[in-house]
């Protein structure tokens, strides 16, 4: 589940990780997302998580930032 966030608005949600190669390849697929659907978040990453912040346009989420956040919850469960 995504959390809302306010001052500044955004959703975010930490994503865990058993290896730190899963890492980079969860990455690497945000990344071309990002590309693909013009949202680029705020990412932090550790030795076994990644942190993702999207900065609403919005007072609520707009349907592209639901699709690509429901998207990442899909890269992240196919891995």
């Amino acid at each position: 589940m995504w959390n809302k966030r306010e001052s500044p608005l955004r959703i975010e949600k930490r994503f865990q990780f058993d290896q730190y190669s899963k890492i980079s390849k969860f990455m690497g697929e945000i990344e071309k997302l990002c590309k693909e659907r013009d949202i680029y978040p705020n990412i932090s990453f550790g030795k076994n998580f990644v942190s993702l912040s999207i900065f609403l346009e919005n007072k609520e989420i707009s349907e592209k930032e639901k699709n690509f956040s429901m998207y990442i919850d899909k890269l992240y469960l196919e891995d």
